[in-house]
């Protein structure tokens, strides 16, 4: 299912705060090979808009236009100039075609202005929380990096926007995918290679995924993989399928795989070359497991051919 999002842009928006919510949408439509995700651009008057380091924007049109799942509100600098009655009208009518309202850096002040955080708790870049809190009473204003709050998404700037962006694509397609997205993007939080962006961090799964990680040419039993972490295979089972919803063995297979599609993709090494550093036995192995979790042979995903019906 496509997750559409419509993107409000104003003069002196954050092309941080923008990328960081997009480019992860977008690494998780790669990663999966499926369109998960789209966003079009938009502005009050459907006119260019330009950020606050000059990057210009050309909307794909104008906001009343726009329907969606997610509206996402994105000014940044100068937002008290843009609270004005057009702009809530704008917001209201624009409310009421889409089912999810997101405020990013000083877009929760647009949205409480026109009412539409009211009875919900939210978040605002810090350095204006406690105007925030004076200005709409009837805001539940708390200092988080972001907030998800039923149908109503708030973040505090660029570097939160990232981490609400994974946190949307866990809430909508699991732990596995965020996991992958923030290694692609070399998140902060995956620089131990697979370290997990969640936010409880589990710190004996990470363990695990380390050893995984390290072993993908010599893939380890689950009981040797405990024993080198140091705990019994029951509970590395049960820790995995809680944060990860998934089994050790089929984590261990989704890496090893993920590196196969890696190298599928970016090398011209062979399909039994391929097999050998994932640790497969031998090509026909890996190709019947390559197809099960990709829908396709390693042979027509290098080629670029679609799916096989």
């Amino acid at each position: 299912m496509n997750c559409r999002y419509n993107i409000l842009l104003f003069d002196g928006f954050s092309n941080h705060c923008l990328a960081n919510l997009v480019e992860p949408l977008r690494a998780a439509n790669t990663l999966s090979r499926q369109r998960l995700y789209s966003w079009h651009y938009c502005s009050l008057d459907g006119g260019p808009v330009q950020s606050s380091s000059g990057l210009e924007v050309s909307p794909h049109g104008t906001l009343r236009d726009q329907s969606g799942d997610v509206l996402v509100v994105m000014p940044s600098y100068g937002y008290l100039a843009l609270d004005t009655r057009e702009t809530v009208r704008a917001l209201l009518a624009a409310a009421r075609r889409h089912t999810q309202l997101a405020g990013l850096d000083t877009g929760s002040w647009l949205l409480a202005r026109a009412g539409l955080l009211d009875d919900h708790r939210a978040t605002i870049h810090w350095d204006e929380l406690m105007r925030f809190e004076e200005a709409f009473p009837s805001v539940d204003a708390v200092q988080e990096r972001f907030v998800i709050d039923d149908n109503r998404l708030t973040c505090t700037g660029a570097m939160a926007a990232f981490d609400l962006a994974l946190a949307l694509i866990r809430r909508d397609h699991g732990p596995l995918l965020p996991m992958e997205v923030a290694h692609l993007l070399m998140s902060r939080n995956a620089a131990d290679r697979y370290v997990l962006p969640l936010k409880s961090e589990d710190t004996l799964v990470n363990r695990a995924l380390a050893v995984m990680q390290n072993n993908l040419e010599t893939p380890l039993s689950i009981a040797s993989l405990a024993r080198k972490i140091g705990c019994s295979q029951k509970r590395i089972e049960m820790r995995v399928r809680a944060e990860l919803r998934t089994t050790p063995q089929a984590l261990y297979r989704r890496l090893r795989l993920n590196l196969a599609r890696k190298l599928t993709e970016e090398t011209e090494q062979s399909i039994a070359e391929i097999a050998g550093r994932c640790g497969y036995e031998n090509a026909s192995a890996m190709t019947r497991a390559f197809k099960a979790e990709f829908g396709r042979t390693p042979t027509t995903f290098r080629k670029g051919l679609p799916n096989a019906m």
